[in-house]
């Protein structure tokens, strides 16, 4: 299995907060609890060779 370390803006708080990416999934979307603020971000990730797109939203949008 190969991962990823990325890093996205919690759309919260604003921090900058490195999350890690299964990369063996093209697709995959799930929840993660930002590491400064524990508000739960909504990531859909997109895995397309080794180019790594990370939308990450409030779960409240």
């Amino acid at each position: 299995m190969s991962t990823d370390t990325v890093r996205i803006q919690c759309p919260y708080c604003g921090e900058s907060i490195e999350i890690v990416i299964d990369g063996s999934l093209e697709q995959q979307s799930y929840i993660e609890d930002c590491s400064v603020c524990c508000r739960p971000i909504e990531l859909s990730v997109t895995v397309a060779g080794d180019e790594v797109s990370v939308d990450a939203k409030r779960d409240d949008e």
